[in-house]
């Protein structure tokens, strides 16, 4: 008996050139402005049918331990999402195979880019009548990162960051990643955020940042680069503060954190310049790894 074919599907991490942080709303939720790219560090996910209503995951790769593999994933979530939403009453199941490489609970979005890549392949295993706009919906209901996992590229985020508009965008950005052991809770960092923001105005996004991406301008990007969570996330780890400086002294045109942390993200000149810039931070032993990366890459996409 021959084995079933997998679908797989390849989504990206992603950085966000700006994380403005508003104020909290009744649910607890803020308002965010945020300028997502997405960058050539990636997961795949695999999936073959299984018995009806299962949905049986492993996980492989970097940081694989950390990740559940039961119920709790998110991936897993996805495909029972779908299910129910589009099944239209057929039994459906699905065994789901993740490889990781995006660093888990890193601010890069790399539980999103699970969930939906298995949207993805789910809906192609199934033959699910979906559209682009219907998986977009369901992305949302899974988080506010999910949505941009399908979509890639650079796009500003509203509301939650799930509202996406696409952003007209110009060149290559290089980057270098400096990647921490442990992790960074996203809610315990907006809670460190709350602590020490008592009054967060409306967010909005430069226009001097939509200008550079334009331009393709990695100097000027540079400076508008912000994250209205990295003075939380650095009180909560304050050893991320030396290797911001640090990869800033070797040469970073400017380092940032990622998300919600506890990833540093490097802007670097150009391609010569990151390789450089990684050679030498990962020689100083800092951090657990160091990655060099581009962007910006499309979202969620089928390789077989």
């Amino acid at each position: 008996m021959t084995e079933p074919t997998p679908v797989r599907v390849r989504a990206c991490g992603k950085v966000n050139l700006a994380l403005r942080v508003g104020p909290a709303d009744e649910s607890g939720y803020h308002e965010l402005a945020t300028v997502f790219q997405g960058i050539s560090l990636y997961d795949e996910v695999s999936v073959v049918d299984a018995a009806p209503d299962t949905f049986p995951i492993t996980v492989a790769g970097e940081q694989a331990a950390l990740v559940p593999a039961d119920d709790r994933n998110l991936a897993v979530k996805a495909a029972r999402l779908l299910a129910q939403a589009y099944g239209q009453g057929r039994d459906l199941g699905a065994a789901i195979a993740i490889s990781k490489t995006i660093p888990v609970t890193g601010g890069m979005a790399g539980g999103s880019a699970d969930a939906a890549a298995t949207l993805l392949a789910c809906s192609v295993l199934w033959d699910l009548d979906v559209s682009p706009s219907e998986l977009d919906e369901l992305a949302a209901q899974l988080g506010a990162d999910v949505p941009f996992s399908l979509l890639g590229g650079v796009a500003l985020g509203t509301g939650r960051g799930d509202r996406l508009a696409p952003v007209l965008s110009r060149g290559t950005t290089h980057w270098v990643l400096a990647l921490s052991d442990g992790e960074l809770s996203t809610p315990a960092v907006f809670r460190r955020f709350d602590e020490i923001t008592p009054d967060p105005q409306r967010p909005r996004v430069s226009p001097q940042l939509m200008n550079a991406l334009i331009g393709g301008d990695a100097v000027a990007l540079a400076k508008e680069l912000t994250n209205d969570l990295q003075q939380a996330a650095l009180s909560m780890r304050p050893q991320l503060a030396d290797i911001v400086a640090l990869g800033e002294e070797l040469g970073a045109l400017k380092g940032i954190v990622s998300g919600s942390g506890p990833t540093i993200a490097f802007l670097a000149a150009g391609e010569q310049q990151a390789i450089d810039l990684s050679v030498r931070l990962s020689s100083e032993g800092v951090c657990r790894a160091v990655r060099r990366v581009q962007g910006p890459v499309p979202g969620a996409r089928l390789i077989s």
